[in-house]
């Protein structure tokens, strides 16, 4: 990762893979070509692992993706023996079965661990040696040292209180931090066009508006990500073929089954169709009645 002009070429355009994340994309790349190792916090669908892919694939970097959790050991990070080869001929390096870990360092490339905040303390604390000395010393084995361009890149959901586990000071010492947020409701139209769903205009702006009332509204903790509107503006155009055009309760219908899923309750004494439903029909009363005339639709009548 020492050659500047590989990155510069990235920055060059505005690819429709990261719209809205220009930024970002600079503050990550600098990062990573500082030889620091980074955080990535924010919600689901804020373009985390969007943004990681989109360089490593750029740059033919290898990347080793693992998710946190519980069951997440140092020896699932780092490799281990051979168990049946061990007892048949003892110890020897090359049955030795390199983890994620100890391959993105030989390799030169990124290791991804995503949920951080839900992988076991031992686990992230296998990380710390590797980040500060750029070396880790395996017994029976030897000393596997990095690569140059090896670099360690962590993702989490801030919102997360489920099966979360107290990330040490001296891992998060270690990491450079960039905040993830929500594109702009403009940026956030153009990626669910870029999706590929086809959709009406009409349609991918009700999908936009849907999902962003969600993140303001004071029952939910956590809204929806774009994922919501990239699955309405799916489900709403082949919903509206089957019963022969749209209507309110087909738009209703549709958001129920796209966002539902993606909002998380604060509080228990509302469910989740009731503030959907609430959220839609003040999505459409906000919005002109002549922005619905490619539907078809009458915003008075429901059907």
């Amino acid at each position: 990762m020492s050659n500047s002009n590989a990155f510069a070429r990235i920055l060059d355009h505005k690819p429709q893979e990261i719209i809205g994340r220009e930024k970002k994309l600079q503050i990550l790349i600098s990062i990573l070509l500082s030889g620091e190792h980074v955080l990535l916090e924010g919600a689901p669908g804020t373009s985390k692992s969007t943004l990681l892919r989109y360089i490593t694939d750029k740059l033919n970097l290898p990347l080793y993706q693992i998710e946190g959790s519980a069951d997440l050991t140092p020896s699932k990070l780092i490799g281990s023996f051979n168990p049946k080869l061990v007892i048949e001929q003892g110890f020897k390096p090359e049955y030795f079965e390199l983890g994620p870990l100890s391959k993105a360092m030989q390799e030169g490339g990124i290791l991804y661990l995503e949920e951080l905040n839900r992988a076991a303390p031992d686990a992230t604390n296998a990380l710390i040696r590797s980040m500060e000395e750029g070396e880790i010393v395996i017994p029976r084995y030897g000393t596997i040292k990095a690569h140059k361009s090896f670099r360690v890149v962590t993702a989490m959901n801030p919102f997360d209180d489920t099966g979360v586990t107290r990330i040490s000071r001296a891992l998060f010492d270690r990491l450079c931090r960039i905040k993830m947020d929500y594109q702009s409701i403009e940026e956030e139209v153009d990626i669910i066009k870029v999706a590929g769903n086809g959709a009406p205009e009409s349609i991918v702006e009700i999908g936009a508006r849907i999902a962003r009332a969600t993140r303001f509204d004071d029952r939910l903790r956590q809204g929806s990500s774009v994922r919501g509107a990239i699955n309405f503006t799916s489900i709403a155009p082949t919903l509206a073929l089957i019963r022969g055009g749209y209507t309110t309760e087909t738009i209703l219908d549709a958001a129920l089954a796209a966002f539902t899923a993606k909002i998380w309750l604060e509080n228990p004494n509302h469910s989740e169709e009731e503030i959907i439903l609430e959220i839609v029909e003040k999505v459409l009363r906000n919005l002109d009645q002549t922005f619905f005339k490619q539907l078809n639709l009458d915003l008075k009548k429901k059907k």
